[in-house]
């Protein structure tokens, strides 16, 4: 810094404005400092920084799996919320393999920069009941239902589901189908709860549910399954990708979405992605879920600690299309 600050004829106080990005330095002055800190190979220490401020401006995320479209909307809202605090982000993969997964992604995440910690915990994990976050350390967890040692967030993955059975079945079909997600899956087990609870409550026929794996094909294999039954006219998928496969499995039979049968699936992710897409479906607010995950691990970075033993839910909304027939009219 003091050899940045010679160079371009400032103060060293100058310097350490520049590369904490703030304002009150004049854009001219800013731009030679900057233009010194490049030629020299300047950056600023997160370690000498931490030492000063009691901060590393850094956030790190911790998840089992990056390639779900979920966890991928997740991680890509909290960064953008991280950057435009002047936060980094560090990402670590944890291993299903783990017989103390969060423990032992604490411990990893110890090793690095970083102030708080949000984990995606969308698979069971042994740890969960007596995991303790360390002190220094905050943890907010992306998950279903509350811990008694850390705050936690998530969509409501079983209201969606009673919503959307709930919909088909205001439409006058006389029961719902249902193709659940991996059951290592907390949303999966969670959704499939709502599907059948719903169908319980109203005394109506509970059919075998097909057990897929968030992807098109085993929804494919499904649609063609369900086609089969002359007595399913309503399919409810814990995803989208399986219920497009679904609709495609279906139409493969000779029969017709929603003529038919109706389909319905979670999340909206196919929208902007497939052309003139008709699937009705419940939205999950991803970039919500994070924007809350972000604000709250800062707030515990912060001191000021959320509850434990309470979990905040995000709602989802129906969103309807024209996948759906409503045998009432």
């Amino acid at each position: 810094m003091q050899d940045v600050a010679r160079e371009a004829g400032v103060s060293p106080q100058t310097v350490s404005r520049v590369s904490n990005g703030s304002e009150a330095v004049r854009p001219e002055t800013r731009e030679r400092v900057q233009a010194v800190m490049q030629k020299l190979g300047y950056r600023p220490n997160f370690a000498g920084r931490a030492l000063k401020h009691g901060r590393f401006k850094d956030i790190g995320v911790a998840m089992f799996n990056m390639n779900t479209y979920g966890n991928m909307r997740i991680l890509e809202g909290i960064s953008t919320c991280a950057a435009a605090k002047g936060y980094a982000t560090t990402v670590l993969t944890m291993q299903t393999t783990d017989e103390h997964p969060l423990r032992h992604a604490v411990e990893q995440m110890k090793q690095f920069p970083a102030d708080g910690m949000i984990v995606l915990l969308e698979q069971r994990v042994a740890d969960f009941a007596d995991f303790t976050p360390p002190k220094d350390l905050p943890v907010i967890m992306v998950t279903e239902g509350p811990s008694n040692h850390c705050p936690t967030i998530d969509d409501d993955q079983y209201g969606c589901a009673a919503s959307a059975s709930e919909y088909l079945l205001s439409k006058g079909h006389r029961t719902v189908y249902h193709i659940a997600g991996p059951q290592h899956s907390q949303a999966a087990v969670s959704r499939e709860r709502g599907w059948k609870d719903t169908l319980l409550q109203q005394g109506l026929r509970i059919p075998e549910p097909y057990i897929g794996d968030w992807n098109a094909d085993s929804g494919y294999d499904a649609g063609r399954l369900f086609a089969a039954d002359p007595q399913c006219t309503a399919v409810f998928a814990a995803n989208d990708q399986m219920a497009y496969g679904a609709i495609q499995g279906i139409e493969s039979t000779g029969k017709r979405v929603p003529d038919d049968i109706s389909v319905m699936g979670v999340d909206d992710s196919l929208h902007g992605t497939v052309p003139r897409l008709s699937l009705t479906t419940m939205r999950m607010h991803f970039s919500q879920i994070a924007e809350n995950a972000f604000s709250m691990v800062l707030r515990a970075c912060e001191g000021d600690s959320p509850a434990v033993g309470v979990k905040t839910v995000i709602p989802a909304e129906l969103i309807e299309r024209s996948s759906v027939r409503d045998l009432t009219v």
